[in-house]
């Protein structure tokens, strides 16, 4: 290889550098949003149970609102949304979630029929179709904190639709969940029917005041308002989590590629000294050898 040729390379190598120095800084940035996104839930959070465990104190069975539970047909129809990414170079992470997801559905007791399926993330799509597992809907993963919103409202419509006219009775959540640093695993959750001991534990938890709080509206309506804040919380989580995951195993990929271009970048330019020298002591023996034919 020329010189000339080795040093294109060297500077192509070099903005390849910056473009993933770049990405490496807004996928570190990025992770921090999502986490504040997820942290600002925990007040939310706190009012949604607080309104069950008053619900659940004054003795109402969520079971004569059909909410609650499963109406356990002869054929339960499954429903599952797997939050995967748009974007590439992001690692394993679809293929992770991919691969919990479809070990949950092959055990579950419910046969893939009646199994309706929603990708968030085009990614993640093709590890499913490789098993024969096709997707109703594929949603586009929001770009930002902002757009979540946006997309958990109109996911919440579509899951009331697949209760009321596809029959669904289960609900379920497949996500990739930021444990620490960059480090992330899948996580499932079940939507509906609710989980018993979660309901349990808000029941039997002890109430801090005098007295239970009154309200004036209909047990249903309100508890149907809880359920309608409860989806709201745990797919903005899902949506939150899985962008941070996302840009973690971004993180992680572009660290890798960072020191691979170095590596790259120390061997074309040992390789471009190498060269220049090896040039040098030519165009030297050159000059050397001119001067004796001249004496």
């Amino acid at each position: 290889m020329s010189l000339e040729a080795l040093k294109a390379q060297i500077n192509s190598v070099r903005d390849l550098q910056s473009v993933v120095k770049t990405m490496k800084a807004l996928a570190a940035v990025s992770i921090r949003q999502y986490e504040r996104a997820v942290e600002s839930l925990a007040d939310y959070n706190q009012t949604v149970e607080t309104g069950f465990q008053i619900l659940l104190k004054y003795r109402y069975d969520i079971d004569d609102w059909g909410v609650g539970a499963s109406r356990r047909a002869e054929e339960p129809k499954l429903g599952a949304i797997v939050f995967g990414s748009d974007q590439g170079l992001c690692g394993q992470f679809n293929e992770q979630i991919a691969t919990h997801a479809l070990e949950y559905l092959d055990t579950c007791g419910i046969p893939p029929y009646q199994q309706r399926l929603t990708a968030v993330g085009g990614r993640v799509v093709p590890a499913f179709e490789a098993r024969r597992r096709p997707f109703a809907d594929v949603l586009l993963v929001p770009s930002s904190v902002s757009a979540i919103v946006g997309r958990v409202q109109a996911l919440i419509v579509d899951i009331e639709q697949w209760r009321e006219t596809e029959g669904v009775d289960r609900v379920v959540l497949f996500y990739n969940r930021l444990q620490s640093g960059s480090r992330y695993a899948p996580h499932t959750q079940q939507l509906f029917p609710l989980d018993r001991q979660w309901l349990h534990g808000l029941e039997t938890k002890p109430w801090h005041g005098r007295s239970l709080p009154i309200f004036t509206m209909e047990g249903t309506q309100l508890f149907s308002a809880l359920i309608r804040q409860y989806l709201f919380v745990s797919l903005y989580r899902a949506f939150a989590e899985s962008l941070a995951s996302e840009n973690a195993s971004r993180l992680t990929s572009m660290q890798s590629a960072e020191k691979n271009i170095r590596e790259r970048l120390d061997e074309l330019n040992s390789q471009y000294r190498r060269q220049r020298q090896s040039a040098i002591t030519s165009e030297l023996l050159d000059v050397v050898s001119g001067f004796e034919a001249l004496q």
